[in-house]
């Protein structure tokens, strides 16, 4: 692939850039569906080194649902007529190890189950602004179907965070003072 060129500060696009933006919203589903299924390959080794029986059920149940919103980004791209593809997500690939980074970083107990919070958090976050994003998208471009299922993923999405802050504010947080 050929080394991007800039000339003053303008970035040149790769010859594959998305000049459409239902190409762009394929992008950004690829990208989220690679995010996913490297969250179904992460997710129980948060579990396993959370000490509260609350956080590492709620990772657990984030994890099922998490299988579900594979699930359903493979939906969206049939909806599309296209096969899923997953491309590498450098953002979610610099949130896991960051999140892994967490677990040598901390002893077990209540500061690593409020470190395992922040870095879900992170994750849920970054997952909502791109549901929404591509919701948007699919809204935009009349793609009904896409457009659901992105609602119904961002909805989730958005329920685990408040869970999470919940828990965090509630009993971890206050174990880790």
């Amino acid at each position: 692939m050929a080394k991007k060129t800039t000339t003053g500060g303008k970035v040149a696009p790769k010859a594959d850039a998305a000049d459409k933006l239902k190409d762009f919203m394929v992008d950004g589903m690829k990208d989220l569906y690679w995010a996913e299924k490297a969250l179904v390959k992460n997710l129980p080794k948060m579990a396993k080194n959370a000490t509260s029986k609350k956080l590492k059920d709620a990772v657990n149940g984030h994890l099922a649902e998490t299988k579900t919103q594979v699930k359903r980004l493979e939906d969206a791209f049939k909806a599309l007529k296209l096969k899923p593809q997953a491309v590498k997500c450098d953002a979610m690939d610099g949130l896991i190890k960051e999140a892994e980074g967490i677990l040598e970083e901390t002893e077990p107990g209540a500061v690593r189950d409020a470190a395992i919070i922040a870095a879900a958090q992170k994750v849920e976050h970054y997952e909502i602004a791109s549901y929404g994003t591509i919701a948007t998208y699919a809204k935009l471009l009349g793609q009904k179907e896409v457009l659901s299922l992105m609602l119904e993923t961002l909805n989730e999405e958005k329920t685990t965070d408040k869970d999470l802050t919940k828990l965090a504010k509630s009993e971890i947080n206050l174990k880790a003072k």
